[in-house]
């Protein structure tokens, strides 16, 4: 099981559906798994179980736990990593684009996870053994780099490093229209779309969101961006350029329909800057954007 979470029910969600809360808490998680959490007895309201339908009221203690999910059989596949970092307790991989991180429902071989289990004899086990040696996660078609723990000490201070925010994660994106200033910042709280359930949106209660950015260049109907993350979450880049009315191209979930065929959106995580979890030691890791990123600009250049 999940760490124990709770929340005192306040005027934002007093009335709603104790089910609809938890999806909005939970963005990560579909409204059927959300279900199956109240229906298992995963969740208690003032110490007590209670049904889908329950409507909170206010200052109701409500009290959840995220049950494991149940184990895959994962299999190690002979899939060439392309490692920028390596020693006995930590690698750091650059992802292709297309590539997705862990096994889910739907992507149970070809991931990361399935590659990484044929590279290393060890993993760390501290999110689940569908998830072995997983610090933190990028989507499936943005490229760039991740950090992967070989045991639990190691993950442990990288995931204390990611919660304090001492991680750095600098991105490269390419951004419908044309961004008028040099620098930026968006503060947008992100949380599930009450409206599409499968997409991430800019919500009141949603999770606090900062992107910091950068314009690396400016083109007639496009901007070449580095981002930097101060806080990880889903979608985080992807939804905070729509919301400035610069979304990223290719993007089939947030972007327009008309766009430049760049196989998903145009993000790729180029830097990643932290203490090494057992030496203190300062690593900054780079990977420069992929061929197709890179064909994407030359493109733009032409079009200009």
């Amino acid at each position: 099981m999940t760490e124990k979470q709770q929340i005192k029910v306040d005027h934002t969600y007093q009335g709603k559906r104790i089910d609809h809360v938890l999806a909005q808490l939970n963005p990560e998680a579909s409204r059927s798994q959300v279900q199956s959490w109240v229906k298992d007895g995963h969740v208690a309201v003032n110490g007590k179980p209670v049904k889908n339908n329950y409507k909170c009221q206010l200052d109701d203690l409500v009290e959840w736990q995220e049950p494991e999910p149940e184990d895959m059989s994962l299999e190690p596949e002979n899939i060439p990593l392309d490692i920028r970092f390596e020693d006995e307790h930590l690698l750091v991989v650059n992802k292709p684009k297309g590539m997705v991180v862990h096994p889910a429902f739907g992507h149970e071989k070809g991931t990361l996870v399935n590659a990484l289990l044929y590279h290393c004899d060890d993993l760390s086990g501290i999110n689940g053994v569908n998830r072995p040696g997983i610090v933190h996660r990028i989507d499936k078609d943005t490229s760039g780099l991740l950090v992967v723990a070989k045991h639990d000490k190691a993950h442990e201070r990288l995931s204390e490093q990611l919660m304090n925010k001492e991680i750095k994660r600098q991105y490269e994106a390419i951004v419908h229209g044309v961004i008028s200033h040099e620098l930026g910042t968006i503060d947008a709280p992100i949380g599930r779309d009450p409206n599409d359930r499968q997409k991430m949106a800019i919500v009141d209660e949603g999770k606090p969101a900062i992107t910091h950015f950068s314009v690396v260049e400016k083109f007639n109907d496009y901007t070449h961006v580095s981002c930097e993350l101060e806080t990880g979450r889903t979608h985080q880049i992807r939804i905070h350029f729509k919301y400035i009315n610069h979304p990223l191209v290719g993007d089939p979930k947030y972007g327009y329909r008309k766009t430049l065929d760049t196989d998903g959106q145009a993000l790729h995580a180029k830097t990643l800057s932290f203490t090494h979890p057992i030496n203190d030691e300062d690593m900054m890791i780079t990977a420069e954007p992929p061929k197709i990123f890179l064909d994407s600009i030359e493109k733009i250049k032409r079009m200009t």
